[in-house]
């Protein structure tokens, strides 16, 4: 009986020995892995996509850091932050001794990513190209937070609410949109940019789809040239602000584009399309109600 407690003993030294270092593994969305001692219980979040989703899945405790673009949902500003999403302060990140910083490759600046790297701490690549990108970052974001649990019913509630979206318009003729994200330079959507995938769903059509890209630029001519039923003017500042006033006084000027003479020019906060995450079903509707009105009039 003693030889056989010795052979257990120093077979479970022997496994302690040959135990992997790592505990806990991920591969984030440019096909990297990442191999931590244990999962990330200090995350700081260059992105505001992934603070909004993070905080939706109830992680934020995990969250230590965010940028100063991170003020949704309100309580995401009382966060410590480390300056923007493209000029962070790298100082400010390592003096929270993160386990891990989340980054995008659609904005982070890669050097940032290769300082970080340089002192020891790991970044987790994420971004948000076409719908089906959004739930896999919302899968990935449960597992790092210890919320997988809660990531499923939220992919599965905004499914359910654009479904209803895509419902409402189904009936109507497809109107064709020419959906400004930028005035000066004129930046519009392209084939690859998710807002794209969003004016179908509301029962559109960009006139900018088959362009290259996710947001190339074009001229104002060749914009109007296409011949929208609609345009819609992104206003980041917020619907109504001082900024986007002006802009639609610009573009009035423009009366002989049939969509200014019919009064389908607007000007909206659709900030909850470009920030990807839980409020998308909301923006969709926006998106939609500006694009087929008649769908919505009973509601």
């Amino acid at each position: 009986m003693r030889r056989c407690s010795s052979f257990r003993v120093v077979v479970g030294l022997l496994l302690a020995l040959v135990e992997p270092a790592f505990a806990f593994t991920a591969r984030d969305m440019l096909g990297r892995t990442i191999s931590l001692p244990a999962p990330p219980s200090r995350i700081v979040s260059l992105v505001p996509s992934a603070t909004e989703i993070i905080f939706a899945l109830d992680g934020d405790d995990r969250l230590v850091g965010v940028t100063d673009f991170c003020d949704w949902p309100p309580a995401a500003r009382a966060k410590p932050h480390v300056g923007g999403m493209i000029n962070p302060s790298l100082e400010a990140i390592v003096a929270l001794r993160p386990d891990l910083v989340l980054v995008t490759d659609e904005g982070t600046p890669e050097d940032v990513g290769r300082h970080l790297q340089r002192v020891g701490i790991p970044t987790f690549a994420l971004h948000g190209r076409r719908l089906v990108d959004v739930f896999e970052a919302i899968r990935l974001l449960g597992a790092l937070t210890g919320r997988q649990s809660a990531a499923e019913p939220m992919i599965a509630d905004m499914t359910a609410r654009m479904n209803r979206v895509r419902d409402a318009v189904r009936a109507y003729p497809v109107t064709t949109v020419l959906y400004v994200v930028w005035p000066e330079p004129l930046i519009v959507p392209g084939r690859d940019g998710i807002v794209t995938e969003f004016i179908t769903l509301a029962g559109g059509r960009s006139v900018t789809a088959d362009m290259p890209g996710a947001y190339p630029q074009m001229s104002l001519e060749a914009a109007v040239a296409r011949d929208p039923q609609v345009i819609i003017l992104a206003d980041p500042a917020g619907e109504g602000s001082a900024a986007g006033h002006q802009a639609l006084q610009q573009w009035r000027r423009l009366t002989s584009v049939p969509a200014i003479k019919r009064g389908r020019l607007y000007s909206l906060d659709l900030s909850t399309l470009h920030r990807y995450g839980p409020r998308i079903p909301l923006g969709l509707e926006t998106l939609a109600r500006v694009i087929h009105p008649e769908a919505f009039a009973s509601r």
